[in-house]
């Protein structure tokens, strides 16, 4: 009798549930709230806050008008749907799929903003 891997005999946890923002995570990441207060950037060091909807919306009508690049150059065609903002306000980095991209080539300097951030 053949028997199937001990991999494919998994099945997956009937209580696992995504976490409620009771829970103490953020309402538009899925970042818990003590792993938020240990992130910074990748270059200066510079603690990570979320950003917020006004800042996020102002954000995304200047990446509509295709003028906002990332740090290495690349344009950013796709508006943000929840980000992280330095400290000093001076770099946004995306979160997508709820996972921070903390690339140091994925910043978005906020200098390059007509309206400030």
């Amino acid at each position: 009798m053949v028997t199937a891997p001990p991999w494919k005999e998994h099945q997956p946890c009937a209580d696992f549930a995504p976490p409620a923002p009771a829970l103490g995570y953020t309402t538009r990441m899925n970042i818990p709230d003590h792993l938020l207060d240990i992130l910074c950037c990748p270059v200066s060091h510079e603690p990570l806050l979320p950003l917020s909807r006004n800042k996020l919306k102002t954000l995304n009508n200047a990446i509509a008008s295709e003028e906002i690049q990332y740090v290495d150059g690349a344009r950013v065609e796709a508006e943000l749907a929840a980000a992280l903002i330095t400290r000093d306000g001076k770099v946004v980095y995306p979160i997508e799929d709820g996972i921070p991209v903390l690339l140091p080539e994925r910043g978005i300097g906020t200098t390059q903003l007509t309206d400030p951030l």
